[in-house]
């Protein structure tokens, strides 16, 4: 059961001109160190998530892993680390990518997904779907079916989504 009574946004702490100026940046350790909001976050993220019959969770590292792991855990599957390339030790893929803020490479190893696994991506922050889009190409080139992506934050008024195609996307919560 979900608590939906709290307002996670007054867990969020912004921060003006980090990590250049006119971002406006959404700190997601206030939510973190509350260990009741925290939990009730992944837990109204797991109500709305469980009917697509995930099998794995994938998150980019490193805020992913905080939001994608308890995911996982809640619903009972694995989780599959996306990092930034040369951080995993074993065989890898790895693909490019732009960010916000500049471009960088990810990467999962090759066996982190089945063929014909359903795969959720999870993720702190929806910007500008940079990161989601290059893990879907990753999940996918490892015979994976990315299902739906959850997102403890949406910036509504970046294209994020739009990148991201058909898939179901869920976020707990969004700024306009």
């Amino acid at each position: 059961m979900t608590d939906r009574s709290y307002h996670f946004k007054d867990y969020i702490r912004v921060i003006p001109d980090f990590p250049q100026p006119g971002i406006r940046f959404k700190d997601i350790t206030t939510l973190l160190k509350n260990g009741e909001v925290y939990r009730a976050a992944i837990e109204e993220m797991r109500a709305a998530v469980e009917h697509m019959n995930i099998d794995v969770i994938a998150g980019p590292e490193a805020r992913g892993f905080v939001v994608g792991a308890p995911l996982a855990l809640a619903l009972g599957v694995g989780f599959a680390p996306i990092r930034k390339s040369g951080k995993l030790p074993g065989e890898t893929i790895t693909a490019s990518y732009d960010l916000e803020y500049g471009n960088d490479q990810l990467a999962m190893h090759k066996d982190a997904i089945s063929p014909g696994q359903r795969v959720l991506i999870a993720d702190d922050l929806l910007a500008t779907g940079g990161t989601i889009a290059t893990s879907m190409n990753l999940i996918r080139q490892l015979g994976g079916e990315v299902v739906g992506a959850a997102f403890l934050i949406e910036l509504g008024y970046l294209p994020g989504r739009s990148k991201l195609g058909d898939i179901d996307i869920f976020s707990l919560m969004t700024y306009e």
